[in-house]
């Protein structure tokens, strides 16, 4: 893009938010939630304009970070550490340790233990018994020693802010996983040896994945093996038709499969940070089909996927013509019917909201509601708030100000900086350095499959729900109206994952303590999609369940997990008996509402 024409477009952009209190009124461009923040004068408007084209000149892939939050994290870091000798001897006393304890296990005997620090369970970098042997041991161990002595450093500076010290800390680790001696040929046993029986076969097949990948990164097309995954074949494959399209989402009604239904129909609001098959992957781990199956009447809602063009659709926009339009249409299928409301990561959130707005209008459409790792405190949002800071978002929303979308690979690249040795040295290292390409699954194909964020709606979410927190305070306007978790009363039905680093289980734990509504909190295990994909008969599935009711005594997180014993099996079966419980029994099969078309629909495929 040239100077001029991104300057021109810069200056035709809509102004920054703004805000109107007066009761649902907006002005165009305008924000339900200003906070604490001033109105901009025109005059900064025209500048800022000229500012976000020069931004929009440097590569968004460049950087997923603001520099003046790195600069800022940094520089608070090493003035405290400067300042506090008490921590600075700490550290080199520490690394005089660590040193004498790598030297006695580099001069041991062969018949000792080598072996001076274990890494911590979850790093499977050095499990391969090689990793024991001279002089490999010596690599490992030294690694192993420099993150011990950098989590020192990095953690308990006195003065430090603790945002800017988990900034730190998570720095300091992505950098020792990328020297890590497991990601070298000449340092990694496992490698050196492949390599020697191969003949370096195995590094011009990961010559060639590389490039391959690097092939379709550039040109946005989805990794290898996905394309055995057809939508409306073997993935989002359950039967159904699509009764509702507007600009911002279309809504799947699924094809019964029993002779009767159950009277209350389940409406699915899925996160528009992905697309909606998720809860409809294969026949055997569908959630949909799970409940269609159980003789419920569900409806889904598919999520747009916005460009440029959709700058503008903001959360109220999600409010209106996504859940509340959902509602109304399933009102014409069955009339007269409340509805089990299921909501998943951001789309619990949003659904939160609607009740809460429609429990202040008195109104009984909703008969439950189910959050799937869906946070409404933000207090502690996990390492996610580590890319949330008012520094950040200013970064994030002159980068959206002119491309009019968060775009989906800026999201998938921080979600990786967060799992990167899961997800970018492990991979790394099988494909590239051994050679070999796993198969890929449903789940992974789907995770490729991203969404970008509209401009206007990504800036009210981290303005008003991460950095304000304005949801939990009973501060935000949904409609124009003021809401407050409070109105919620309908049954809740909450699961937590325990690796969830998206929406950790402790923050989603909190919702207990905004509403009287009866609670039962389900913690299970995986992570942010493997632990909600979760059907009946993987062997190694647990959960752990306890119900809570007004009046009872609040567990604080560590007190619940010590007080509910875990339990096997999916959290899919305890989830069905009660829905069976908060419903009105079988009735006839519902209306079939007109078709626009078969599912899974059109906006599923946009790309």
């Amino acid at each position: 893009m040239t100077v001029r024409k991104a300057v021109s477009q810069a200056l035709t952009l809509s102004p920054p938010h703004r805000t109107n209190h007066h009761a649902g009124a907006r002005e165009p461009g305008g924000s339900p939630w200003l906070g604490r923040r001033g109105e901009p004068t025109e005059t900064f408007e025209r500048y800022q304009g000229i500012e976000r084209a020069a931004q929009s000149l440097w590569p968004s892939t460049v950087s997923a970070v603001s520099p003046s939050t790195a600069l800022g994290a940094y520089s608070d870091w090493m003035q405290h550490l400067l300042a506090s000798p008490a921590k600075q001897w700490e550290l080199a006393d520490i690394a005089v340790q660590n040193a004498m304890r790598w030297a006695r296990a580099a001069t041991a005997g062969p018949a000792d233990n080598c072996w001076c620090i274990e890494p911590l369970p979850q790093d499977k970098r050095f499990d391969d018994p090689a990793w024991r042997e001279r002089p490999y041991v010596w690599f490992a161990q030294a690694l192993l020693l420099q993150q011990s002595w950098w989590q020192h450093a990095t953690t308990g500076v006195p003065g430090v802010s603790p945002h800017h010290e988990r900034m730190v800390e998570f720095t300091a680790r992505q950098w020792l996983d990328m020297i890590s001696p497991s990601n070298f040929v000449t340092l990694n046993p496992v490698v050196t040896r492949r390599t020697l029986e191969e003949a370096g076969a195995n590094l011009a097949r990961g010559a060639l994945h590389a490039l391959g990948d690097a092939y379709r990164e550039s040109s946005n097309l989805p990794p290898v093996g996905a394309e055995q995954y057809e939508l409306g074949v073997n993935v989002a494959a359950t039967a159904g038709r699509v009764v509702l399209r507007n600009r911002l989402m279309e809504l799947i009604q699924y094809t019964p499969t029993t002779p009767k239904a159950h009277a209350e129909p389940v409406l699915f609001v899925p996160a528009w940070i992905m697309k909606y098959y998720v809860l409809d992957l294969e026949q055997r781990n569908s959630m949909v089909r799970f409940l269609v199956d159980a003789g419920y009447t569900v409806f889904m809602i598919s999520w747009k996927n916005p460009h440029a063009e959709d700058r503008e659709l903001s959360l109220d926009d999600y409010h209106r013509l996504g859940v509340r339009a959902a509602l109304d249409t399933i009102a014409k299928a069955c009339p007269h019917r409340a509805v089990h409301t299921v909501g998943y990561c951001l789309g619990g959130t949003l659904l939160a909201m609607v009740a809460s707005l429609l429990g202040r209008e008195r109104s009984h459409v909703i008969k439950s509601i189910t959050l799937l790792a869906a946070q409404v405190d933000f207090t502690d949002p996990g390492e996610l708030s580590l890319f949330i800071d008012e520094s950040q978002v200013a970064f994030f929303e002159n980068q959206m100000a002119v491309q009019g979308v968060l775009d989906k690979g800026q999201m998938r690249g921080t979600f990786q900086m967060l799992r990167s040795r899961d997800l970018v040295w492990s991979y790394r290292l099988a494909t590239y350095l051994m050679g070999e390409r796993a198969p890929i699954s449903a789940l992974m194909a789907w995770n490729a499959d991203g969404t970008n964020l509209p401009y206007r709606m990504h800036s009210e979410y981290l303005h008003a729900l991460y950095l304000d927190n304005a949801l939990a305070h009973g501060e935000y306007r949904l409609g124009g109206v003021p809401i407050s978790l409070s109105d919620i009363h309908a049954p809740i039905f909450s699961v937590g994952a325990v690796q969830d680093h998206v929406a950790p289980w402790r923050s989603v734990f909190k919702l207990h303590q905004f509403t009287t509504a009866d609670q039962t909190f389900v913690l299970t295990a995986g992570g942010h999609n493997v632990g909600i994909v979760n059907p009946p008969g993987q062997p190694k599935s647990s959960h752990r369940i306890r119900h809570w009711k007004h009046l009872d005594r609040l567990l604080t997180p560590d007190e619940w997990l010590e007080q509910t014993e875990p339990e096997a099996g999916s959290w899919w079966t305890p989830w069905l008996e009660w829905l069976n419980r908060h419903s009105s029994g079988l009735e006839a099969l519902p209306v079939q509402l007109p078709s626009l078309g078969k599912a899974p629909g059109t906006y599923v495929m946009q790309k």
